[in-house]
């Protein structure tokens, strides 16, 4: 059994470092192409509406809200597997060794929204952005912390992947409760006996995913209908989907996370990125960062960040209330708190329901967003570099 949790560690880092990768060439593409004669193309096409459905009965969205309300349920509903999964029986299950990362990314939420709403406060249109620098991008973060090899402890790879895990919780939490629009309650009760039905399934362990597909797609559609984020609803499937503490084979779970991973990680979050990290820099200047937006953003996630996971985690040891990972120092675990600056997919995600009735500000969150996560990667892994030399 540990041999096989060993063996599943070592492929999911590999994974994570290469969709790292990937998601790194899909924004530097998407700035690229939106500051070419490409540019009206790419524009355009993300505006473009795709109706899909049968007859009368569908829905008709633009490419972009194809890609944001719909891929990314499937990746919410792949993250909220990892999250399930880590509680019954992975680093979370044990409350000594998850408490460090639990509470340091409470600090990381914490302090990244505190910096924001300092620089925005007083005004009612972007303070409704404080909690874009409070997430973490899972991906790129172990993509950059995996470039280091052997030279980082396996340790701080977990704290890092549980700290990440329990940020998305977070943010999944946020978007369910700030940045729902007007809720209706004839789709809400579908969705509850939708929930309902799942969990029927999940109690007489229905191993066939084909069920819960099915329910699925259709609480998707309801969800979307009823005011809340579309993407909730790959969190309520993941949420029922059967998995046993005590279950030695794959379950349904762990089959459907391990099937689904490589579509996310290198089709879903690229085509995010690349659908999303598009900007015009043609009047970027020093001062454009000045601007409250991208000044909040920026100085969220790379000084609020690694102050909130590095303050939190120093107070938690300290006070015995969680242990340090093993073979780490202060100096890998604060270049791993840096880290945790790299919001861009999900910051990225955040931003868009945040403004998304002030679109002006669009443009300002994806350079807060660009800059924080570069001074981040940059600097996490020169520290990190200089705490693991040998």
């Amino acid at each position: 059994m540990i041999q096989y949790i060993s063996k599943s560690f070592k492929w999911f880092f590999k994974l994570e470092a290469a969709s790292g990768l990937i998601l790194l060439i899909a924004a530097i593409l998407a700035l690229i192409v939106s500051n070419s004669n490409l540019s009206q193309i790419y524009f355009q096409t993300l505006e473009k509406y795709l109706f899909i459905g049968i007859n009368d009965f569908g829905l008709k969205l633009s490419v972009h809200h194809w890609i944001n309300d719909a891929l990314m349920a499937i990746f919410f509903f792949f993250v909220t597997l990892e999250i399930k999964r880590e509680f019954i029986q992975g680093e979370l299950s044990n409350i000594k060794q998850a408490m460090l990362p639990i509470i340091a990314a409470i600090g990381g939420m914490v302090v990244p929204a505190l910096c924001y709403i300092l620089i925005n406060l007083g005004n009612s249109e972007t303070i409704n952005g404080w909690a874009i620098p409070s997430a973490t991008d899972i991906a790129f973060s172990l993509g950059i912390l995996s470039l280091l090899g052997s030279r980082v402890p396996i340790s701080l790879k977990v704290f890092l992947t549980a700290l990440a895990i329990i940020d998305d919780l977070g943010a999944i939490l946020i978007i369910a409760f700030f940045y729902s629009g007007d809720l209706s309650v004839p789709y809400l009760s579908l969705i509850l006996l939708c929930y309902i039905f799942l969990l029927i399934l999940n109690k007489f362990s229905i191993k066939i995913f084909i069920p819960y597909l099915i329910v699925g797609l259709f609480m998707w559609f309801f969800t979307y209908k009823s005011g809340i984020h579309a993407t909730i609803a790959g969190v309520l499937l993941a949420s029922a989907i059967p998995h046993r503490s005590k279950e030695h084979d794959f379950s349904l779970l762990m089959k459907l996370e391990h099937g689904i991973s490589p579509y996310v990680a290198f089709l879903i979050m690229p085509l995010f990125a690349f659908a999303n990290a598009g900007v015009s820099l043609e009047g970027l200047s020093l001062m454009s960062l000045m601007s409250p937006v991208p000044l909040g953003i920026l100085v969220g996630l790379f000084f609020g960040k690694q102050i909130g996971v590095l303050l939190f985690s120093y107070v938690s040891v300290k006070l015995k209330f969680a242990e340090m990972p093993n073979n780490s120092n202060w100096m890998s675990v604060y270049g791993v708190s840096i880290l945790t600056g790299i919001g861009f997919t999900m910051s990225l995600f955040v931003g868009n329901l945040a403004f998304i009735n002030n679109i002006e500000y669009i443009d300002g969150v994806k350079i807060g967003v660009l800059s924080g996560s570069l001074l981040s990667t940059i600097f996490g892994y020169f520290v990190l570099f200089i705490s693991s030399k040998k």
